[in-house]
């Protein structure tokens, strides 16, 4: 996994920074609301009997920690480095901590996050709606050609892609459950629920948007 840090400077002058590889949280500590039992998914495969707390909350504390008492409006400046580039913007508490936790998301032991762990090794910080669904589309398409060539059937129509998001919008709303504690701002549910938009919207959506992409393949494109 390549280093992805997000550096925030908040209104008051206060510096935090979080990103992966992250310092996992001492187990010892951890939030009632990490626990598996605790508004678990509906479609979770877990065991509480193998798994005392839920691998995605777990990724998550450092980040819900830093943004609970963040309104989702604030302005926050944000830097983010990698081995590759440095990348700045001024946005919202809601949309940086919503950038960040995709990445942490894609990146965690929950079993429905696993087809995006490939997003998070190639993360784009701040990618748009239409970004994403680009993104998530060649990424699938070329995870199929590995298939393929391994002798395993491919989904060239991309029937378990939407099948996945289908299932993130049940995880996606279960895990808005445990982030709803008392004295909590709404900048960590409201980062949730942009994430929750583009699941929802992807599995209806998908085919509509890669033929908005068409035209850039028609022509000058590479072929046999």
């Amino acid at each position: 996994m390549q280093q992805v840090i997000y550096h925030f400077r908040f209104a008051d002058g206060r510096t935090e920074s979080l990103g992966l590889p992250g310092v996992a949280p001492d187990p010892d500590r951890l939030p009632g609301w990490t626990r598996l039992p605790h508004h678990q998914c509906p479609n979770c495969p877990l065991s509480a009997a193998s798994y005392q707390h839920c691998p995605l909350a777990v990724q998550l504390v450092p980040l819900v920690m830093l943004c609970a008492q963040l309104p989702s409006y604030e302005q926050v400046t944000v830097q983010v480095t990698t081995p590759q580039r440095h990348l700045g913007k001024v946005t919202t508490v809601q949309r940086a901590v919503g950038s960040l936790m995709g990445l942490l998301s894609a990146h965690s032991a929950c079993p429905h996050m696993a087809f995006l762990k490939p997003m998070a090794y190639f993360h784009l910080p701040f990618s748009s709606e239409e970004e994403t669904i680009y993104r998530v589309a060649s990424m699938y398409l070329l995870a199929q050609y590995f298939r393929q060539r391994q002798g395993e059937t491919p989904d060239w129509q991309l029937t378990q892609l939407k099948a996945h998001y289908q299932r993130l919008q049940e995880v996606n709303s279960a895990f808005a459950q445990r982030l709803r504690e008392p004295g909590n701002e709404d900048g960590a549910v409201n980062a949730l629920i942009l994430l929750d938009l583009l699941a929802k919207a992807l599995p209806y959506s998908i085919d509509d948007a890669l033929e908005d992409v068409r035209a850039v393949f028609s022509d000058g494109s590479p072929g046999p």
